[in-house]
Order: C-alpha cells, then structure tokens, then sequence
C-alpha cells in the first residue's frame, strides 16, 4: 500500500511539473529576466529526474525478482543521469547569469506567478515525500524529498528576486538581485547534482 501510495505521488509530482516549463518558456518571450530563464532551465531538469525517479520507483518495486543489488545499481544510474544534467545545467546558467547585462527585463509577472504557485506546491510535497519515507524508509522517497526541500527554498528565491525587478525595474538594485537569483538557482542546481551523483540522499533522520 505504502508502495502504491509513494508511486501515486510521484506521479503526481510528475503531472504537476510538467506545464511549469512550458508556461515559464512562453513567459521568456515576454521577459527577459535571466532569473527568469534560470527558473526555467532549473524546472526542466528537475522535470526530467522526476520522471526518471518515478519510472525507477515502478519498475523496482513491481519486479519481484530484482535482488538488492540490482535495484541499487538501478538507483544509482538513474542518480548518476539526474545529478549530472543538473550540475550541467547549473554550470550553464552561471556562464548565462554573468554574460546577461541587459538593463531591460520586460515582464516578469508570468514568471513571478508560477514560481508562487511552485513555492506552495513544493512544501506540499516535501512534507508528504517526508511523511512516506518515514513510514517506509525508500531511497528515491528520501532522495525526493530532500529535492522538494530545496526546490521550495529556490522557488523563494525567485519569488523575492522576480518581485524585486518587478518593483523596481531596470534600477541598478533589481539588476543585482535578479543577477544573484540566477547564481542561487545555479549553485542549488551544481549542489544538489552532486549529492546526487555521490549517492548521499540517504533516510532522513526521524525526529
């Protein structure tokens, strides 16, 4: 049951996440904000390991016959492919924060809007994924929720940095804020590639 429950909500982590990248790419069009287009490629990755988290998951744990090896190994290449589009991703997005010194952002509400929206969806599932794992400790529960975690206190960051240029557009303030919004989301991005990649999303701690 507790199975069925944790593939439910990965899927559901999946649906969910999936028009946020093509809502924020059609707001780029729109604005300019490299907070805005570091949100994106940010959602996009994240995307893609959940999709690959979930389809991990289902196939773990509805093959009886996968020994605990192999069901490491499974886990570990599926956290290898995640971490290392994450960390590439983050790299790309401190080489795009720095090169973007264009004054003019254009408008930044779309995007301001569904990272609100994200704000509040990621804490829902980073309590969830929390309670499931320590229900039944499991390896990509544990690895999800610690992502929610951090996905949440990104989408924060967004908030606060894409408010700010909204506020008070093309001043040199909102020029840094939304510059340091962008190397928030990389950094988060290089970081938790690299837990990732180094296997490190163990239970979490009951308390």
């Amino acid at each position: 049951m507790k199975q069925k429950s944790g593939e439910r909500t990965l899927l559901a982590s999946v649906l969910l996440s999936s028009p946020g990248p093509l809502v924020i790419g059609i707001s780029l069009i729109y604005g300019r904000s490299s907070t805005q287009l570091a949100d994106f490629i940010r959602r996009t990755s994240e995307l893609i390991a959940l999709i690959v988290s979930w389809a991990v998951f289902r196939i773990i744990n509805r093959n009886d016959g996968f020994d605990a090896s192999r069901k490491e190994k499974l886990e570990r290449n599926a956290n290898l492919c995640v971490g290392a589009a994450m960390c590439l991703s983050g790299t790309a997005m401190i080489i795009m924060a720095i090169l973007s010194s264009g004054p003019e952002k254009g408008n930044v509400i779309p995007g301001l809007v569904i990272a609100l929206l994200g704000a509040i969806t990621n804490s829902w599932f980073w309590l969830r994924y929390r309670k499931l794992n320590r229900e039944k400790p499991n390896a990509i529960l544990s690895a999800q929720s610690s992502l929610y975690r951090a996905k949440s206190l990104v989408d924060t960051c967004v908030v606060t940095a894409l408010a700010f240029v909204t506020i008070a557009p093309g001043t040199p303030a909102s020029l840094y804020v939304d510059l340091i919004g962008s190397i928030i989301v990389a950094v988060y991005l290089i970081m938790s590639g690299i837990t990732t990649i180094r296997g490190k999303y163990n239970k979490e701690p009951r308390t």
